[in-house]
Parts: C-alpha cells; sequence; structure tokens
C-alpha cells in the first residue's frame, strides 16, 4: 500500500479574474454597443465566463426606450458628467506663456544700476522702496518686472503726470486779477494822488520826530507805560440781549459804536457810556462796524457809519436816523465779517466770505473793485494810513498786503499755522501786525518783506489786533482766553494784561487820543478801559 492512497483530493475551486483596468473598459464598450445601458456594465465584472454571460444577456429584460433629451438638458448633462479640461489645461497654458513673455520683457528692459535711482523710480511708481531683506540686486530685478508689467513708460508717465499736477498747482496758486471797469481806472489815479501827498507828511513828520533828543523820546516812551500800567474798567454795560460782535471809536473819540448777534447797532457816549441810538435794520447777526472818517456828530443825512452782516447785507447809517440811509447789496448770501473805510471817507473796502473783498465808491454809488486772491474765505482787512495800500487775512492762514494804486499784491504774508482773525497797520506806514488762530500775533515790516517777531500773545485764539492811532507806540490784542494785552512797541514786552470779561473777547478798538480802550465779549458786555490818572 503506498502513500499515496492516504491523500484525500479536495475539489479545486474555480478562481474569479477580474483583469485590468483595459479589459473592463474593453467589456463595458461592447456591452454598450450590444444595446446594454450603461449603468448595468458594472454587473460585467462579476460575470465568470463568456456562456454567463450570455445566459444573463439572454434573461436579462430588453431597456425601455430612453426618451431624445432636450438641447438646454443636454449641455446640463454634458457640464455635471464632463470636465472641460482642455479648456483648463490653455488657461494655464497661456498664463504660462504670458509669465514667460513677461520675464522675456524683463531681461530686456534697461534699467540704471544706481540703487539711489531705482529706489526713486519705485517711489514715482507708488511702490516700497525697499523691502526687509532686499539688496540692490533683488531690488532692481523687482523693478524690472514691474516696468514689464506696466510697460517701459511708466516711469516717464507718472513723472508728466507729477510735473502736469504740479503746473496745475502753481497755476492755482498764482495771483491773478479781474478786469475792472472804466471807474476802478478813475479811482485808482484818486488814490494815487491823494496817498502820495500824505506818504511826503508822514515821512517828513518821521525825519522831524527823530531830531528830538532820544533822552525826550525815552521819556515819553516812560511816561506812556506808566500810563498803559495803570489802566483799569471805567466803565461796563451791557450792550444787548445776546453776545456783542464789534466795536468801533468815532473820530473824536466821543462817540462809540457796538454790534450785536441779535441785528442791532447801538451808539453810545463815552465816557458815560449812555445808549445814544439804536440802529434797526439787520436780519441776521451783526459782524463788524466802521465809523466815517472826518464825520461830526451834528452832520446829518450823510454816511457816518457802516456795518456789514452775516446774510451779507451791508448797511449805512447816519447820526440821528435809527434807519439806514443806504444798503450795499452784492455779497448775499456770504457773509461780510469786516468793512473799513478809507482814510479819505470816499471809499468802502468789505471782507466777504466768498473769498473776495470788495471796494465801493460811495460818491458814486457803486463796486469799482472785486479782488479775489485768498483760498479761503477773507475775514479782515484795514488801511494804511496813507490810503495806497490795504492789508487782507483770510481763513486760509495767509495774508496779503495790495497796492490801490496798481492792483498787485506787493506781499504774502506766509507765516502763521491757522486762520487770521485780526489785522491793523501801524501809524509809521511799513509794520503789519497780524492775530491769528494759532495763538500768535506776528509783527510784519513792508521793507524787509518778512516777518520780524512773533509775540506768542495768548493761550487761545486772537480775535482781533489794534495798534495805538497816534504814533503807533504800543499794541493791543484780545483773545478768547477772555483777555486783552498791551504790548510796547519795538521791544514787544507785555505791559498790561485787562481782564474782567466773563466770555470771549471778540474785538476792540483805541480811541484816536489814546485815552480808551473798548473791548466787547461774548457775556453781552462792553468795557471800557482808561487810566486811573
Amino acid at each position: 500500500m503506498s502513500d499515496d492512497d492516504d491523500i484525500k483530493y479536495v475539489k479545486r475551486q474555480r478562481t474569479l479574474h477580474y483583469g485590468s483596468l483595459e479589459e473592463s473598459e474593453r467589456k463595458r464598450l461592447a456591452a454598450t454597443s450590444a444595446g446594454i445601458p450603461a449603468s448595468s456594465s458594472s454587473q460585467l465584472e462579476d460575470i465568470d465566463s463568456d456562456e454567463d454571460y450570455e445566459e444573463q444577456k439572454k434573461s436579462a429584460p430588453s431597456p425601455p426606450a430612453a426618451p431624445l433629451p432636450t438641447a438646454g438638458a443636454l449641455v446640463n448633462k454634458i457640464d455635471d458628467d464632463f470636465f472641460d479640461l482642455e479648456t483648463e489645461v490653455a488657461k494655464d497654458k497661456v498664463a504660462l506663456l504670458e509669465e514667460f513673455e513677461r520675464k522675456k520683457r524683463a531681461r530686456q528692459i534697461n534699467v540704471s544700476t544706481d540703487d539711489a535711482e531705482i529706489k526713486r523710480n519705485l517711489r514715482y511708481l507708488n511702490e516700497p522702496i525697499c523691502y526687509f531683506g532686499e539688496g540692490p540686486a533683488e531690488r532692481r530685478r523687482r523693478l524690472k518686472e514691474l516696468l514689464a508689467s506696466l510697460g517701459e513708460n511708466a516711469i516717464k508717465e507718472k513723472k508728466n503726470e507729477e510735473e502736469e499736477r504740479k503746473q496745475l498747482q502753481k497755476e492755482q496758486e498764482s495771483t491773478w486779477y479781474h478786469e475792472g471797469p472804466e471807474t476802478l481806472r478813475v479811482a485808482r489815479l484818486w488814490i494815487a494822488d491823494y496817498s502820495l501827498p500824505r506818504a511826503k507828511c508822514r515821512l517828513e513828520k518821521a525825519r522831524q520826530n527823530l531830531k528830538v533828543p532820544s533822552a525826550t523820546r525815552a521819556g515819553r516812551m516812560v511816561e506812556l507805560q506808566k500810563r498803559l500800567q495803570s489802566l483799569s474798567a471805567q466803565s461796563s454795560q451791557v450792550g444787548d440781549t445776546r453776545p456783542l460782535s464789534g466795536c468801533a471809536f468815532s473820530n473824536d473819540s466821543k462817540f462809540l459804536l457796538t454790534s450785536s448777534w441779535s441785528g442791532l447797532c447801538k451808539l453810545w457816549t463815552v465816557p458815560n457810556c449812555k445808549l445814544q441810538q439804536t440802529l434797526r435794520g439787520h436780519t441776521s447777526y451783526v459782524g463788524g462796524v466802521a465809523f466815517r472818517p472826518n464825520v461830526q456828530h451834528d452832520e446829518k443825512n450823510i454816511v457816518a457809519m457802516a456795518s456789514g452782516g452775516h446774510d451779507g447785507a451791508v448797511k449805512l447809517w447816519s447820526f440821528g436816523s435809527e434807519e439806514s440811509i443806504a444798503d450795499i447789496t452784492g455779497h448775499m448770501p456770504h457773509r461780510v465779517s469786516k468793512l473799513d473805510f478809507h482814510p479819505s471817507g470816499r471809499f468802502l473796502a468789505t471782507a466777504c466770505y466768498d473769498a473776495s473783498w470788495r471796494l465801493w465808491d460811495l460818491e458814486q454809488k457803486t463796486e469799482v473793485l472785486h479782488q479775489e486772491g485768498h483760498a479761503k474765505s477773507v475775514h479782515c482787512l484795514a488801511f494804511q494810513a496813507d490810503g495806497s495800500v490795504i492789508v487782507t487775512g483770510g481763513l486760509d492762514a495767509f495774508g496779503r498786503v495790495w497796492d490801490l494804486r496798481t492792483g498787485r499784491c506787493i506781499m504774502f504774508l506766509e507765516g502763521h499755522l491757522g486762520s487770521i482773525f485780526g489785522v491793523d497797520f501801524s501809524p509809521n506806514g511799513f509794520h503789519i501786525a497780524t492775530g491769528s488762530q494759532d495763538n500768535t500775533c506776528k509783527i510784519w515790516d513792508l521793507r524787509r518783506r518778512q516777518s520780524v517777531y512773533t509775540i506768542p500773545a495768548h493761550i487761545n485764539l486772537i480775535s482781533d489786533v489794534k495798534y495805538q492811532r497816534d504814533g503807533g507806540s504800543f499794541l493791543a490784542t484780545c483773545s478768547y482766553d477772555c483777555t486783552t494785552k498791551i504790548w510796547s512797541n519795538k521791544t514787544w514786552q507785555p505791559l498790561k494784561t485787562l481782564e474782567g470779561h466773563d466770555g470771549k473777547v471778540v474785538s476792540l478798538g483805541i480811541s484816536s487820543d489814546s485815552h480808551y480802550i473798548l473791548t466787547t465779549s461774548f457775556d453781552r458786555t462792553f468795557k471800557l478801559w482808561a487810566s486811573d490818572s
């Protein structure tokens, strides 16, 4: 008996071979061509042999005929089942080709090797001039890539745009003039004939003053300073139910005029501060007021006073009448903040919030000059004592000096950091004081065409400045810090601080005889300051 007799043979199970992906795909295509739906083609993987496949094919029911899809359905089917690989490949290829072209152009662009010039060109292109860890070579490469993207002429175009912008800004800042009427030429000739003899007299008076011994001049100055240091409030009067906005002394120092936010202007006696006359006519806030030179109180029915309102109305008043005798229209709806009479009394200048100032001929009753030049509203102005020039100050923080005989801006006052709210000419004819929102008062010299001194005057904005009318030996400034200060001329030392108002001090005036100083405030009162002696 052999060992093979003990061996039990087990029937070998049939092995299923699923085949490769290629074979399965071939079967699927064969089934599709035979009419079997694609969804049942996956069953071919379980078929062991061709016989089983034939039997399954015979037993399988014939698939129902599917309806033909519409065009829209066909598109949706395609979009859901297929991915447009060729399009995506084409996009990537285009992007890659563009990148290659850009790098090719970058290699062909000639760029300076000067690192400073490269930084300057990057700044022209509004790009950072340096990245962290970036060296000159990397910076040069970055500039070449930028030029390849923007174009080789990008720097040149940026420079041209910068030049055009600077040229436009220069044109906007340049002074230009209105073409005036024939009446303006007549007014200029008249002002020249009036101012030249007065300038000659002023210079002659200055020469005579130099002949006075220095000891005598020093003694007069010491006496004046003692009198100023003894200033005190001689009278305090409630001027209106609303804050007071402006004030002025008459030429003979016998009357004072105040304006209010209520729209009323009131005439008071000096020094008793008794109400003499109430001027009614404004329908809005009243800003500045002024007395006309060379007009006496007993002269009736002639223009003696002027006032300007926030609504642009300018009214002319006479002594003895509560109604205005004439109205000046032409500013509306812009505010008229300050006004001033020409020393001759023939002309009236008005500062308007349309960034211009006007000159009016009261004899011809017409506007002879409409002068622009400020970038913002013009707030204040003042004539020189000769009548030949005028200074204006605006909310643009600049002042301008205009020659009325030629119409030219002869000096540009640049230096303040805030709006200018007060200007005044010294009686010597060549010094100008300006008070600003930056709390300083600057002294300007027309001969040197620059600022000669800056007074850190107050702790709040300066609302008004005034020189002494006779000689200009001292300067007064008032401020929103509720104080008024007196400064010595030439040394600019503080002589006296006038305290007493409970609100902001908005305007001041100095009488022609230098005996009185007038201040008005938001506390609705005006105060008359005088020396105890």
